[in-house]
């Protein structure tokens, strides 16, 4: 079965961390785009970070200097870790996978993470509250 699966969730104070994790079944990541996107409640879902195929990376504005992605094919994971957690990243964490043969990932086009050959996980809960 072809799955994503993301863990490592919870409960942080604010100036907290955590780290994700994204795990892959049934397909092999280095052909792949990995995205991480969040979901706040009545919010649409946003993109995160990215890593390419190539291991290019990148992070949008509000995450910056707070999250770093990285990647583990042999062990087809893919981590987000995030400190000095503020509410407002309160949200489901969510993990995307695009089979490309691209060197770069983009993730600001959302769009683009559900063309072709792609994968979502279920998502983790992320709440940043005292």
């Amino acid at each position: 079965q072809l799955q994503l699966a993301e863990s490592g969730g919870g409960l942080v104070q604010p100036g907290g961390s955590l780290r994700l994790s994204c795990v892959a079944s049934g397909f092999n990541l280095h052909d792949y785009h990995i995205g991480w996107f969040r979901q706040a409640p009545g919010k649409e879902r946003e993109g995160v970070s990215c890593i390419s195929r190539d291991d290019n990376i990148r992070y949008v504005d509000s995450v910056k200097g707070r999250v770093t992605i990285s990647r583990d094919n042999a062990k087809k994971v893919v981590y987000l870790e995030m400190s000095s957690l503020k509410p407002e990243d309160t949200a489901v964490y969510y993990c995307a996978a695009r089979w490309t043969s691209v060197s770069l990932c983009d993730i600001q086009d959302y769009a683009y993470w559900n063309q072709g050959t792609h994968f979502w996980g279920q998502g983790t809960q992320v709440t940043v509250s005292s």
